[in-house]
């Protein structure tokens, strides 16, 4: 895989701060699956999603810098790690869901697909290498 230095910066991380960024992301996943209110379970299955594609990429030797278009490239970055096309399909859907909720002055419009964004995320992330 081909590092954007945009994006990424080369890092060596200990085992305690991989660990931190794993429990992290392990956090938001249980107040996801803990919440009865739908947009709840999605911004944590989002959070958690996303913190998961940072712990991947510092396995990985790479910090991700904050810049605009990074959520893309750890989604981008976490498919080709996990080699999984739907982490690229889902994750961007996901982001773009997000997005239209965060910027947005609509109403929340993530109800049908949040139970399945929960359940891709804890099966097809959390529960690989």
């Amino acid at each position: 895989m081909k590092w954007d230095k945009t994006f990424f910066i080369k890092q060596v991380f200990s085992q305690g701060e991989l660990l931190k960024y794993k429990k992290a992301a392990e956090r938001d996943l249980v107040i996801a699956e803990s919440s009865e209110e739908k947009e709840v379970v999605f911004h944590f299955t989002y959070m958690a999603f996303i913190k998961m594609g940072i712990y991947y990429i510092a396995k990985e030797g790479y910090r991700v810098k904050s810049s605009l278009g990074h959520h893309q490239k750890i989604i981008e970055a976490l498919s080709q790690i996990l080699d999984s096309k739907d982490v690229l399909i889902i994750g961007d859907s996901m982001r773009k869901a997000r997005n239209l909720d965060f910027y947005s002055a609509t109403t929340f419009t993530v109800t049908n697909e949040v139970k399945e964004y929960l359940v891709f995320v804890k099966n097809k992330v959390f529960l690989r290498k």
